[in-house]
Order: C-alpha cells, then structure tokens, then sequence
C-alpha cells in the first residue's frame, strides 16, 4: 500500500484528478477479490512547495473478502470519501498520457524538471550551481558526459546571465535541464546499474589502497621503452553500462595497450567480416603455451587471437586492399569510437623500439607464411609493422575503461550511445576473452575471478563485467606469466567482496555484495527514489495485470490531506 500525504496546496488539485481511476489502465470494472498480499514501496520524498510530506510506508493487514468474478483494475481513494466511481470516458487509446501531459501544463502535475528542481533544493527557493554539480558528481555522471553537453553549454550561458553567477531558480533551473531530462531523472531516481554508486566506489578505492601495498613484480624490459615506467604507478578506472564513471590513482597517465589491443582488433575483424570468415584464419582454443611461442594447432592455424600468432594473422584481416596508413587510421577511429572519442593516441618511441627488438614476432610471421596462414596475396612484414603499431597505441586508464564498457554493454558506447560493434563481435571477444585473455595464467583467472579479461606488458588489465561495468587496471610492474602484480590481485578481491564472478548464484550467495541493488544487498525490496512521483502510474501499469483494487481504506494519522494508493497482490 502506497500512501501519499499532500499539502493543502494541493488538496483541491488533486480531489479533481483523482475522480477517475489512472487512465493508464485498461479494464473497466472492478469487484471484490479475496485474500491478497500487500505490495509495498519505500519512501518517497518531494519538495515542502509541491509536497509538504514525505511519502510513508503503511502496511496493511491481508483482507478477506469474496472471490473475483470479473477483471478489476486499480483505483487512487481519499481518505475522507467514498471510492470513486469508474470514469466511463476514459478511453483505451493511450489518450491517459495526453490527459496527464494537459494536467502539467496547466499546473496541476509537477513536470519531471519540477520534481528534479525540488529534489535538488531541499525547500530553498533558489540553487546553487556548485549544490546541482555535486549532486550530479554523487550519481556518477560527469559534468563532460557527451550526453550531458546541452545541459552544461544550458547551465553555463545561464549563469552567465545571473545577478549573482552563481544560483539558479526554478525557472532557470528547468531552462538548462530540459534537454537531458530523461537522463537526469533516472540518475537521481538511482535507476542506474549501481544505484548505491558512492558507497561502491568506496570499497573500489579500499580495494585500491590494498592492491598498492604489493610490491613484487618486474617492469617488462624486454622492449626498452617500457622499461622506463616507474614501478611505483598503479591506477584503477570503471566505467559502467550507463555511464557512470570512477577513477584513482594515475588514472591519466598514458601507456600503450599491448597486448590489450588483441581483442579490440580481433573485435573489429568479426564486425566487419564474419565469424566464420575470421575463423577461417584462426582457432579458438587456448594454446596452453607462452603467448610467443612458434606453434600452431593440428590444422596448421595459430590457437586463438589472443596468443602473438593468432593476433598477427588477426591483423592481417583488417581492411584488406588498402594501405597500411589506412588501415591504422580505421583501427584507431574504431577505438575512438569505443572510448567515447577520449584520449586514444600513438607511441611512435614505442612503436620503434618494438620493431627493432620484435625478432621473435619476425620468427613467428614467416613461419606463419611458410604455413600459408595468411589471406592470398598477403605481404608479411607490411601486416607485422602494422601489428606493432597497434601494440603501440596508447590510451589512458579513463578512456580504455570506457572502451571496455562498451564491450559490457553489447558493443554501444555508454557514453555517447552510438554502436560501434555487433553484438556477435562482442559475444565472440568475451568469450576468448575469458578462455585465452590472461597468457597461462587463464585457467586460474577463469576460476578465481570468472570474468572475461585481457593483460598487456605495459602492466595493463581490461576487464568486462557484462552488463554492468568495464574496469582497467595499470600498474607496470608483472608477475612471472607477464599479468600486473597489482591488477591480478585487485581483481581478485573484486569479486571476493562482489558477487561478480560468473557463476557466483546472485539469489542465494548471501555472503557478497551486489552493488547491482540498492542497499548492496537486499533482495526483495522495491525502492523508488524521490523522482518517482511523475513515473507511479507508468511502473504500477507495468505490474497491472498482476494487481487488482481493494476497497478503500481511511487513514487518520493526523489532520493532513490523505491520499492512498493501495493494491494488494491475488494470492499465490
């Protein structure tokens, strides 16, 4: 039972909309049912102009009435009157939300800027700028979202335009929202993948600060240029499905992908050709040997992408005819794509220093030739200077966790919502990802953490959550399989403390957290956030063929308007 307590501002208002059951319902009629089980929603709170009280909980004892004989449909009651009687105007054509949309406009039902502004207020009459800002921040988002440019370009000119610079009214304040509402209303409804979003990240920079106590490991040397990183670096950025962004550490420092690069470009090969084709040329199993080894499988093709063969003949799929200029520029506007248009740029000292000490990748290209592993008319050095140029693209934690959420989320952008892969390029990516990304260290990390990931020398981990988060993790100094000493065991405690891992049983693993629910880790409450007042209808009506009406109920709590919202669930 939901129960709205509403100030005598809007008493008369609302005794005139609530003389008709919610348009958004279909049936007609309604009749007593038996004995149900009330649904209750928590709290819900609205600005003291709008709403003088915050929203209460009421439990309701289960009733006991006659069976039902016909489709019921759910009414809004007053507490000092009868039911209303059904509105037989009421059409069926979805002209509810017409009805709703009028209501608005002649001031009757606060609009969703309304409602964002008395959020944001907390009973002031005027805003704050930096108040609106720091809101914003403690959802996720970030004042540069692409998303959120029309917002902020809105917000700027008009504060520019204020006596003071510095605060907002309501009107000014809907003027710079009204573009990006939609996105707004559900950060602060918290209907983003991690609601509880400051207190998840605050376990991720606990999780930081123990990972940077370690300090084994060895900075690869074996190309002279990462030589030169500073052991001491070590950075962790997450970007999630909607957005929401988090960083600590050297989070702006660039450094080269690697061998993080495989399965971007093996990506990009699947999107533009096919599976099939793509796996014409290459494998899909893990090797069980050192990623540089010259081996191939039983059919004379390298083991996946993911391994130094695999990637080679991988790059020579891309772009077929064009030169290699070209087919660098089409990678990189790829990638560009994928970060959300952040920082992707090119080490051409690494990309040197690569091909000068690359005689075991030069082994590998002609054996790989001398097996007629290439696509007809192939020239070899052409494809491996090409190849180490992509090893020697270079990013920054922040954008490669976005290149990462993209991948989380099914090859769109969650950033600037353009698809960049399909979702079979994804699919395929994740799952070798999973099987082959870690060098010999894959079995384990499969075992221990579950989650599909892919390391690099320059001391780089992407790892993909799917359907909630990418996360990167730098740190140059590795273990002896060639993964960051810091970033495997961050890892690690990720998904010891979140409930993460693949397999990990999200109904009944009682002993982690899920940053996915409100709370962490409550299972069965439905929470609505103060945004809710404007949406009510549109959730209940998804639930309407689950619900019938009950008869009225009074409530006499204290000499305020009431106003209840009551539906209680058909038995089992």
């Amino acid at each position: 039972m939901l129960h709205f307590r509403v100030s005598t501002i809007l008493k008369e208002s609302f005794e005139a909309t609530l003389k008709r059951p919610f348009p958004i319902f279909n049936q007609r009629s309604w009749l007593p049912t038996r004995r149900r089980r009330c649904c209750c929603f928590s709290t819900v709170s609205c600005d003291a102009r709008l709403v003088s009280s915050r929203l209460n909980v009421l439990h309701a004892a289960p009733l006991r009435t006659a069976p039902c004989a016909a489709p019921v449909r759910l009414y809004c009651v007053k507490t000092e009157g009868a039911p209303v009687e059904p509105d037989d105007h009421v059409k069926k054509d979805g002209s509810g939300s017409e009805e709703n949309e009028k209501r608005r406009n002649a001031g009757i039902l606060p609009s969703l800027e309304d409602l964002l502004f008395y959020t944001v207020a907390e009973g002031q009459e005027k805003i704050p700028a930096h108040k609106f800002l720091t809101a914003l921040k403690a959802t996720g988002l970030r004042t540069g979202d692409p998303r959120l440019k029309e917002c902020m370009d809105t917000l700027k000119e008009t504060l520019k335009k204020t006596t003071d610079g510095v605060t907002l009214d309501r009107h000014l304040f809907k003027k710079c929202v009204q573009s990006n509402i939609v996105l707004l209303t559900q950060a602060f409804r918290k209907k983003f993948v991690i609601p509880d979003f400051q207190s998840f990240t605050s376990h991720i920079d606990e999780l930081y600060e123990n990972a940077k106590k370690l300090t084994g490991g060895q900075v690869a040397d074996y190309i002279p240029q990462l030589a030169k990183f500073s052991p001491d670096l070590w950075a962790v950025s997450l970007c999630t499905v909607d957005g929401q962004r988090h960083t600590v550490g050297d989070t702006k420092v660039p450094f080269c992908l690697q061998s993080c690069v495989k399965p971007l470009k093996y990506a990009v090969a699947v999107n533009d050709h096919s599976t099939q084709y793509v796996h014409s040329f290459i494998g899909k199993e893990p090797s069980g040997l050192r990623f540089n080894k010259l081996f191939l499988n039983e059919d004379d093709k390298p083991h996946n992408p993911m391994v130094n063969a695999g990637a080679i003949v991988c790059t020579s799929l891309l772009k077929q005819g064009v030169s290699n200029a070209e087919k660098f520029d089409y990678v990189m506007n790829f990638l560009k794509k994928m970060a959300g248009n952040e920082y992707v740029g090119f080490s051409n000292a690494t990309f040197q220093s690569e091909r000068e000490s690359g005689d075991r990748n030069f082994a590998i290209g002609y054996y790989l030739k001398e097996k007629k592993c290439f696509p007809e008319g192939t020239d070899m050095t052409s494809v491996l200077d090409l190849y180490f140029q992509l090893c020697s693209i270079e990013v920054t934690c922040e954008s490669a966790s976005v290149m990462a959420a993209t991948l989380a989320n099914g090859g769109i952008c969650p950033i600037t919502g353009e698809r960049v892969l399909t979702p079979e390029a994804v699919r395929n990516t994740l799952s070798l990802m999973h099987s082959c990304g870690m060098y010999d260290f894959s079995g384990q990390f499969a075992f221990h953490v579950g989650l599909p990931a892919k390391s690099g020398v320059a001391g780089g981990i992407l790892l993909v959550v799917p359907n909630v988060m990418g996360i990167v993790c730098w740190s140059p100094p590795l273990d002896k399989l060639g993964n960051s000493v810091r970033g495997i065991q961050f890892c690690t405690d990720l998904v010891e403390l979140f409930n993460f891992h693949n397999y990990d049983n999200l109904r009944h693993f009682a002993k982690k957290h899920d940053p996915r629910r409100e709370g962490g880790d409550q299972r069965q409450q439905h929470t609505f956030g103060p945004m809710d007042y404007e949406s009510l209808q549109q959730e209940l009506a998804l639930k309407a063929p689950l619900w019938k009406k009950v008869s009225p109920t009074e409530s006499n709590q204290d000499s305020s308007t009431t106003v209840v919202y009551r539906m209680d669930k058909v038995g089992e």
